[in-house]
């Protein structure tokens, strides 16, 4: 494991610069084509449902892949196993443009899906290794600020760019993913040839452990993957829905970061219940603006995304810190593959089921469904920091 003085900055750090640069090219494809794709499929005349399903399949077969990683990752080591999971998340993007339907949509999605399930358990797992325990929050914090920075353009900006018939420029960008192969053999170097050594009592034990925060983190990735996924649908025109997504993304990136700076020193007693509120009012706000219309719209949207991209960033990296910290050492892989698929499970969750449910009930007040929910867990983000410390 490297290590870094108290006071050094993690930047320094070989194995903190070349996971952050890894994840800002892998998580650009992601991001790219988060919004695009379904709003491609809507115009390719499919419905809510139908377009939703682009990223739900996408991520269900992510969701599949992550439990194999770390056994991948001990059998063939790290270098290859991240190689190929880079290669598979980008070379399939331009295939989108030759896809026969809605099935070869769904075909490339799912070979991409396992690509995507690779970078995301091994970028948390190196980032929750490479540093001291003490200085894990900040680490995950980088690393969070690598995977969100890309949501800042690349969510926005592939679905303007979709919106505005050039989807085939976001399908070809979205393989630059290949482009972070170079900073394979230098997280290698740093880290080791696989991630951690297997710890004593097993995995199940972590698995529960991580289970307990993962229940919230579900949930705010719902909430995000519902805004990314169909506000462009519900506002197709003018530039809401694209300038609603560049906050949003500027939020979770500040947030993400900013987090895990602040846990490190505070805990998060505070910041957990604090940032989680602030992402159901964020997104009762966009409802509201959506429902009323009019003048009021833009203002309460963007501000509904800006308080939900708080949310939504923070509570990322404070679940991913206690979840660590409830395992406890040695079990960093397992860790992170349960929470890595509880992230996307509710992101593939709020892409199909906030669909459905909008097919009935309308956008806005399925926003105030999700809302709820959010304020409904806000006691299990109370007590759980707590009951951490207590027993710490």
């Amino acid at each position: 494991m490297t290590t870094a003085q108290p006071r050094a900055s993690l930047w320094r750090l070989p194995a903190v610069r070349a996971l952050a640069a890894t994840n800002l090219l892998g998580f650009l494809s992601y991001s790219l084509l988060l919004s695009a794709l379904p709003a491609h499929a809507a115009s390719l005349g499919y419905g809510l449902t139908a377009a939703g399903s682009v990223t739900t399949v996408f991520l269900v077969v992510t969701v599949l892949v992550q439990g194999t990683v770390p056994a991948l990752v001990r059998r063939f080591g790290l270098g290859p196993v991240l190689s190929a999971g880079l290669l598979t998340l980008g070379l399939p993007a331009p295939l989108y443009l030759v896809a026969d339907g809605l099935p070869g949509l769904l075909a490339v999605s799912a070979v991409r899906g396992t690509g995507f399930a690779v970078l995301t358990v091994l970028g948390s797992t190196i980032a929750a290794q490479a540093v001291p325990p003490e200085r894990r929050g900040e680490s995950i914090g980088i690393y969070g600020l690598a995977v969100a920075l890309p949501t800042l353009a690349a969510v926005p900006g592939g679905a303007a760019l979709t919106l505005a018939g050039r989807f085939s420029w976001v399908a070809l960008l979205a393989a630059g993913t290949v482009l972070a192969l170079g900073c394979v053999p230098g997280l290698v170097r740093a880290v080791g040839t696989t991630t951690e050594a297997p710890a004593a009592g097993g995995s199940r034990a972590a698995v529960r452990a991580a289970a307990v925060p993962c229940v919230l983190l579900l949930l705010v990735t719902l909430a995000g993957g519902g805004l990314v996924t169909f506000l462009p649908i519900e506002r197709p025109d003018g530039s809401l829905a694209a300038v609603a997504l560049l906050l949003f993304g500027l939020a979770t990136a500040a947030s993400r970061w900013r987090a895990g700076v602040l846990v490190d020193r505070l805990g998060a007693r505070v910041l957990l219940p604090a940032t989680l509120g602030a992402g159901a009012a964020g997104l009762a706000l966009v409802a509201l603006g959506l429902h009323t219309g009019g003048t009021a719209e833009p203002v309460l949207v963007l501000v509904g995304a800006l308080g939900l991209g708080v949310g939504y960033g923070a509570v990322q990296n404070l679940t991913l810190v206690l979840a660590f910290a409830r395992a406890g050492e040695g079990h960093a892989a397992t860790v992170s593959a349960v929470w890595n698929a509880c992230f996307d499970s509710g992101t593939a969750i709020g892409a199909l089921a906030v669909g459905v449910v909008a097919a009935s009930l309308g956008l806005p007040w399925t926003y105030v469904v999700v809302a709820v929910a959010l304020a409904a867990v806000l006691p299990l983000a109370v007590s759980l920091p707590r009951a951490l410390r207590s027993a710490g």
